[in-house]
């Protein structure tokens, strides 16, 4: 659970979770709750942790083969590397470790990606790097292990985030084969076929699937026709480009305003004949990177540092593996458990989009309507660099609040 340090507007709280069972809620401080701030090491229940977010940003999302796919994944990721420490003022000699999540981590995303952007992004070299995958979920759980991390009082300033170039690194180049301990326990199938599970076991039609798409399609367009993402979004400059050039990328690439409802219904499914998944329902290929810059309470006195949130709780569960898709919905039912709330008492929620039957039953099962889920689109419509995707959510939420 996120707590926001900074009273916007009249929403107060929200949660992220993603399909791999990963969890965070964001709840605003009222000028009265600020006042605790005061006093960074105290004044929490046992069960809150104390990490704070500094601040958080992101690259634009671009297309497969788009704008960013001549950028290494390396130089992507410090993208905003730089940007926190020229938006935050910090330090990098008090960045105690850099925790980067990545899915795909073979070539050029290969060996460490977090320790070699620390070096290329001209860092001390003091600071070292850890990279993670936990599939969908690396960037939130490197943002949940750095705030375990500075509420454990191991790190005081402490750098995470996630990074993935599906255009230079395609999703499942770094697999093998499985061996029969796991294969025969599990009839594991990818997790197109999942979503197609869940819809058939939740009797989704067609028509729901693509309404849901087209929804999506329509509040990203609306939110970058608002500028609703400039607070994070950090431009990606001197790109280059196929033909030989450079260019900035300043916008998500990947939404498709002209989408239909008609059009969507044409689409060929893409996981089995007779099937109701198909490219348009299911999320964008794109590459991207995304940071958050999180302190203890000591750090932020120490370093005389602004929060934007308080982190007060982090969940992880695991689902059954075959279907796989469904652990928003524990995890969901994990941090409101942990934290005393109900839906009722949450404001926004974002839910990754890695097909559209993922959100639509967290929200038919947890019971969210679908007007707080996703306000500004998700990875439908904006795509999901899979390692980047859940610390880019954290920024998403924190700006929309």
């Amino acid at each position: 659970m996120l707590e926001l340090a900074v009273p916007l507007g009249d929403r107060h709280t929200a949660t992220v979770t993603q399909g791999y069972g990963t969890g965070n809620a964001l709840r605003r401080l009222t000028p009265q709750r600020r006042s605790t701030l005061t006093r960074l090491d105290g004044a929490v229940s046992p069960r809150e942790m104390n990490a704070y977010i500094i601040d958080a940003c992101r690259t634009p999302r671009g297309r497969r083969g788009g704008g960013l796919a001549g950028v290494h994944p390396i130089d992507l990721c410090t993208v905003p590397m730089h940007a926190i420490v020229a938006r935050t003022g910090v330090d990098p000699t008090r960045i105690d470790d850099a925790i980067i999540g990545c899915v795909t981590e073979t070539g050029e995303q290969g060996a460490c990606v977090a320790r070699a952007a620390v070096l290329a992004a001209g860092w001390p070299i003091e600071i070292p790097g850890v990279s993670l995958n936990r599939f969908c979920g690396s960037g939130q759980t490197a943002v949940n292990l750095a705030a375990q991390g500075a509420a454990s009082g191991a790190y005081d300033l402490v750098y995470a985030g996630g990074v993935e170039s599906m255009s230079r690194c395609p999703m499942g180049s770094d697999m093998g084969p499985l061996p029969p301990s796991l294969t025969e326990r599990y009839n594991l199938v990818p997790q197109g076929i999942s979503a197609e599970m869940i819809a058939e076991r939740w009797h989704y039609s067609r028509e729901q699937l693509d309404g849901f798409a087209l929804e999506s399609q329509r509040r990203a367009w609306r939110a970058i026709q608002e500028r609703r993402f400039e607070k994070s979004l950090v431009p990606v400059a001197n790109a280059p480009q196929a033909d030989g050039s450079q260019k900035t990328v300043e916008v998500d690439e990947h939404p498709r305003p002209q989408t239909t409802l008609e059009g969507l219904m044409a689409l060929k499914p893409s996981f089995k004949a007779d099937g109701k998944v198909h490219a348009g329902n299911s999320s964008g290929i794109v590459d991207g990177a995304g940071g958050v810059l999180i302190a203890s309470g000591r750090g932020v006195e120490e370093l005389g540092l602004t929060p934007r949130a308080r982190i007060v709780d982090t969940v992880i569960v695991g689902s059954e593996p075959v279907i796989m898709l469904t652990g928003p919905i524990p995890a969901t039912e994990k941090i409101l458990r942990r934290t005393g709330m109900t839906i009722a008492d949450v404001d926004l929620v974002e839910i990754n989009e890695a097909f559209a039957p993922v959100p639509m039953i967290t929200m038919q099962e947890v019971g969210i309507p679908h007007e707080k889920v996703n306000v500004n689109g998700g990875a439908i419509a904006l795509g999901h660099p899979l390692g980047a995707t859940g610390a880019m959510l954290i920024g998403t939420l924190l700006d929309e609040l």
